[in-house]
């Protein structure tokens, strides 16, 4: 069994404010990402007839509708699939970001109306800054889960594997510590899949190719580390043992094929 290691959720606090490792997950998440996408339009060789999709000033100016699109979808995505009923009998905490609860599912189709309503309104191809946004999500996606492992939540199904640990909330029996498994799969070896693919394999030169390896990855990924990752307390097991995660991933598998067979049908640019 593995030593959960103790660290303090809460990172540093000025004055009264406590700044959390989540706070900076989502911070970092969003910064290096706008640093990796300014990087990759800045290099024309990897795009369409050696044109990005947009200009490093359009990505400064990205940088709020996908904040917005990555807060609001998340917190009402996790209102909407995981705890409804709840919320129905406690409107005024649906705005409760800080006592927790975001869905990534919900974070993703928030991300999505931002970039189709900002692609529209600056003239940008819509495929390719898709493409953009995609190479660089598994980075939050990968911070994120190493802070859901610092607070000690979401943690993994009981075992006796090596590999357990005892987390603080997680009763007295060790745990898959399945926040790292995520954190590995859905975002180190994802961010590195996307990597090679639009840097060294030309991916980005056939529009919606890395949106499409990205869906299928992350869905991928997620419905593996549900078999080993406890499902909230308060839905439980769908049926036959699938849980709503695995339910909400499905179609990103789905999806992600079908924009990567639409996208090698193409000739690259």
């Amino acid at each position: 069994m593995l030593q959960f290691p103790s660290i303090d959720p809460v990172a540093f606090q000025i004055g009264p404010l406590l700044i959390r490792w989540y706070a900076l997950a989502y911070l970092g998440g969003i910064l290096l990402g706008w640093a990796y996408a300014a990087a990759l339009v800045r290099k024309p060789a990897l795009w369409p007839q050696g044109k990005a999709p947009c200009t490093p000033d359009q990505i400064s100016d990205f940088v709020t509708w996908v904040t917005l699109g990555i807060i609001l979808g998340g917190r009402l995505g996790y209102v909407l699939f995981y705890n409804p009923l709840y919320y129905l009998y406690h409107p005024a905490e649906i705005l409760s970001v800080w006592q927790g609860g975001m869905s990534f599912h919900g974070g993703l189709i928030g991300v999505v109306l931002a970039i189709v309503i900002f692609t529209r309104r600056n003239a940008v191809s819509l495929g390719g800054f898709a493409d953009l946004v995609a190479m660089v999500a598994p980075i939050g996606l990968l911070l994120g889960r190493l802070a859901n492992f610092i607070n000690g939540e979401l943690w993994g199904r009981v075992t006796t594997a090596p590999v357990g640990m005892i987390f603080p909330d997680g009763g007295p029996l060790p745990r898959h510590p399945s926040q790292l498994y995520e954190a590995g799969l859905e975002g180190l070896a994802l961010l590195l899949l996307l990597f090679v693919a639009g840097n060294y394999m030309r991916g980005l030169t056939r529009p919606w190719l890395i949106t499409g390896l990205f869906g299928m990855g992350y869905g991928a990924a997620r419905i593996f580390v549900e078999f080993f990752r406890e499902p909230d307390a308060h839905i439980g097991f769908l049926f036959g043992g699938i849980t709503m995660g695995m339910l909400l991933s499905l179609p990103l598998v789905l999806g992600g094929a079908a924009l990567v067979v639409l996208a090698l049908r193409k000739p690259a640019a």
